[in-house]
């Protein structure tokens, strides 16, 4: 894993989404097409605002997954993945093929297997992830399954989980927050040739330091990035507040 502090969290945000956008060229020039996971939430905000501005991404030729969806949500719903994607990024730019979570499919089953026939039929050149407050990488909370093949699963949001969400200011109210989600697992996101992980914010320096000092496990699910093999990690100056001069310098 590779870090990259700044003290400015714009800053941050463009450097990661210079980091993503390179990938991106890369992967198209060396192949023909590219296929991506994109994540959501408030740590993705700067990040894809600077990403859809970047120039010389053929984006009709890749392909996109994204993270999770609530179950029971439809795409207008003000809190739906769907929405946040929609809104900031598959509407600035001309992606060819974008696979989509349907939370609100009337049979959660068949749309698992869907996803997973999806992106089993394609290689993931980069992943674009953030960390949770309680360690959570997509909505894999603690302790996380570390040995689940299948490529997206269903899954039951835990109390931290579902007060960040609220505390983010996503729904009005802690009982609004859903309990299930469909997630991509683990081991899916760990598949993606290039993982560009983006954590700004005070709130999230607990969760950085258990990533980057604490133990690899299910316990700290975000932890399991620091095995990727090409993992790049984007901190601000309030992310890496806890974190000991040496991890950084590693």
């Amino acid at each position: 894993m590779k870090i990259a502090a700044h003290l400015d969290t714009d800053v941050m945000a463009r450097a990661a989404a210079d980091a993503a956008a390179q990938i991106l060229r890369d992967a198209l020039q060396r192949q023909g097409r590219a296929a991506f996971v994109a994540a959501t939430g408030a740590s993705q905000f700067s990040f894809l605002k600077h990403l859809v501005a970047a120039r010389g991404i053929a984006w009709e030729r890749t392909t996109m997954f994204h993270l999770d969806e609530y179950i029971g949500f439809s795409a207008e719903h003000p809190a739906s993945f769907r929405r946040y994607l929609r809104e900031r990024l598959t509407s600035q730019v001309p992606i060819g093929t974008v696979c989509l979570v349907e939370g609100d499919a009337p049979d959660i089953g068949a749309e698992l297997d869907r996803l997973n026939r999806a992106i089993a039929a394609v290689s993931i050149d980069v992943a674009f992830v953030g960390i949770g407050e309680n360690g959570h990488l997509a909505f894999n909370d603690p302790p996380a399954d570390f040995s689940v093949e299948t490529p997206f699963i269903r899954v039951k949001l835990d109390e931290a989980c579902r007060r960040q969400q609220f505390g983010e200011g996503w729904f009005k109210t802690l009982d609004d927050v859903p309990r299930e989600a469909i997630s991509m697992t683990v081991r899916q996101i760990m598949k993606a040739a290039h993982i560009i992980c983006t954590v700004p914010e005070k709130r999230k320096a607990q969760a950085v330091k258990a990533c980057l000092e604490g133990e690899v496990g299910p316990m700290c699910p975000a932890s399991i990035l620091r095995t990727h093999p090409s993992c790049r990690l984007f901190l601000d100056k309030d992310s890496i507040s806890l974190l000991k001069p040496a991890t950084l310098s590693a």
